[in-house]
């Protein structure tokens, strides 16, 4: 199989395997004596049969997800012209050989089999074709496949939001994470960087760093540490053949995949990745979401639109309580909203807690008139006893709706 190059997809269709079906089906059919003929050596077995030398790629098809072995209709021809031009008699292209739609588009290597040995070895990478594909289609958004991911009910599912400086995007002023397991855990967190969260303020998207449940506050270099603990502690082992247990969520991906590259996290190469941006707009697409306006023009919306985090939330009528722009907050609503669009059915949005009326920021220090330095270096506004104020500003929706939607959603 060393004497591969890249072929365009177009055409390689037919499944190698099938060709040698359909010609032994069709001998029974008929009534062909075909262990009689001059030719018939050639179908004794499927080894024999590959002593052609048949061309063929490796592709999944576009409905079943399944990898195939395939060759053009011109190889078959060859075969068939080759027979009436060796041994003098004619076969007719028969019907019912398998016939795929190839979902990969860019060019495929090109191999040639001539014996079962390399068949077999070329079979075996198969389950590798089928990963390759599978994170390529949900990646994609395609509703099928994430519908599907989320039925199998044994994955788990984590979704994570960077908040980062307008004025530099490397600088990272939070992360925060949801997940769930289909089977016994669910947990979140949110880890607000000591070093700027009193120094960064964003202009046009304010972010509300002490709006989740339960924040810990730590030093920049030590965030790698806890994102790569938290991955490791939630992924099953990495492999070429099988996706991971882990499941990555997020709200326009590439941003956040590459927050984590900068800060380099070993992300298992087999972890799927679901883009809800990717998903919510190939569900409106395909017609599942319905006719929607566009906000801004007040316009039907156009099908290559796609919709920020609140509009998404705000199209599946749930009322947020809560902050976006802080990254425990984001998370959460992140996976919430993958649950609702791919299993409306089953996904219950709980009532939404009480809330305290809180300031939404940190108090400033004139508001207690002291500051103290807190064991990460972090000078806080106290109270007239010298207590930090709780960083629990709010009742964070976070904390009643993750529990109760994971009962409604994996019970």
């Amino acid at each position: 199989m060393a004497d591969f190059h890249l072929v365009d997809i177009h055409g390689w269709e037919y499944d190698l395997h099938s060709v040698y079906t359909a010609y032994m089906g069709y001998f029974q059919l008929h009534g062909i004596p075909w262990y009689e003929r001059s030719w018939g050596h050639l179908f004794s077995t499927f080894d024999d049969f590959l002593s052609f030398s048949w061309p063929v790629i490796t592709v999944t098809d576009a409905r079943t997800g399944r990898a195939h072995i395939v060759t053009r209709l011109t190889s078959i021809g060859a075969f068939v012209k080759m027979i009436k031009t060796r041994f003098g008699d004619t076969l007719p292209l028969v019907d019912h050989i398998l016939k795929i739609t190839p979902f990969e588009t860019q060019q495929r290597h090109l191999r040639t089999i001539s014996d079962y040995q390399t068949y077999q070895k070329l079979h075996q990478t198969m389950p590798a074709v089928m990963l390759g594909a599978l994170k390529a289609r949900i990646r994609s958004g395609d509703p099928k496949s994430v519908i599907d991911l989320w039925h199998q009910r044994n994955k788990t599912f984590i979704a994570i939001d960077f908040e980062c400086a307008e004025r530099n995007a490397a600088t990272i002023l939070e992360w925060g994470y949801t997940a769930v397991r289909c089977g016994h855990l669910e947990t979140k967190g949110h880890y607000v960087i000591s070093e700027f969260v009193d120094k960064v303020q964003n202009r046009h998207n304010p972010t509300f760093p002490w709006q989740f449940g339960e924040s810990q506050v730590l030093n920049r270099n030590k965030l790698p540490q806890i994102i790569q603990a938290v991955v490791a502690s939630l992924a099953s082992p990495d492999s070429e053949t099988t996706p991971n247990e882990l499941v990555l969520v997020s709200h326009s991906a590439a941003e956040d995949l590459k927050r984590l590259e900068e800060m380099k996290i070993k992300v298992p190469h087999n972890v799927l990745i679901v883009d809800l941006v990717a998903l919510e707009s190939s569900l409106f697409r395909s017609g599942v979401r319905g006719t929607m306006l566009d906000a801004r023009t007040g316009k039907s919306r156009q099908p290559g639109s796609t919709l920020s985090l609140r509009s998404i939330m705000h199209s599946l009528s749930v009322t947020l309580d809560y902050p976006l722009h802080n990254a425990g907050n984001d998370a959460f609503a992140c996976l919430l909203a993958m649950q609702l669009l791919v299993d409306p059915k089953n996904t219950r949005v709980p009532a939404t807690p009480p809330v305290n009326n809180r300031p939404l920021s940190t108090p400033s220090p004139s508001a207690f008139g002291r500051t103290r330095t807190t064991s990460n270096n972090v000078t806080m506004p106290v109270d007239d006893e010298g207590r930090l104020p709780s960083r629990r500003l709010s009742i964070s929706a976070t904390d009643a709706l993750s529990a109760q939607m994971v009962r409604a959603t994996i019970g």
